[in-house]
């Protein structure tokens, strides 16, 4: 459903919402939600640190991936995986980004320290 001001990008798992024109790339819509998506190309496809996943269902949300994207990506292009600099929107859609794998590292720790777990670190 097209808001007025354009389409609805919903960033899981934190749920930040960016409103944005027909055409945006997900990473730019990632910015304006204020999700941060690494990237050191500048959004030219060459580092492939922007991938985020599309529901199969919402897929056609999207863009369909271009040739960079399809070259970079291969088989992962099934799974729902897609690169945030080049898939630009073209409805609403709901984005999962990846854990970040420091917070991910810093979490499990946690959750084990509860749990009463020590590791070989420690």
């Amino acid at each position: 459903m097209k808001l007025q001001n354009g389409y609805k990008v919903t960033f899981l798992p934190e749920e930040r919402i960016a409103v944005v024109k027909h055409g945006t790339s997900l990473l730019e819509a990632a910015r304006k939600a204020g999700v941060i998506l690494p990237t050191r190309c500048g959004g030219k496809a060459a580092c492939l640190m922007c991938k985020v996943t599309v529901e199969q269902q919402e897929s056609g949300a999207l863009r369909p991936p271009g040739e960079a994207e399809q070259r970079k990506l291969g088989s992962l292009l099934e799974q729902g995986v897609r690169l945030a600099c080049q898939a630009a929107v073209c409805s609403d859609v709901n984005v999962s980004v990846p854990e970040d794998p420091l917070k991910a590292a810093v979490r499990r720790r946690l959750e084990a320290a509860r749990r009463g777990e020590r590791d070989e670190l420690w």
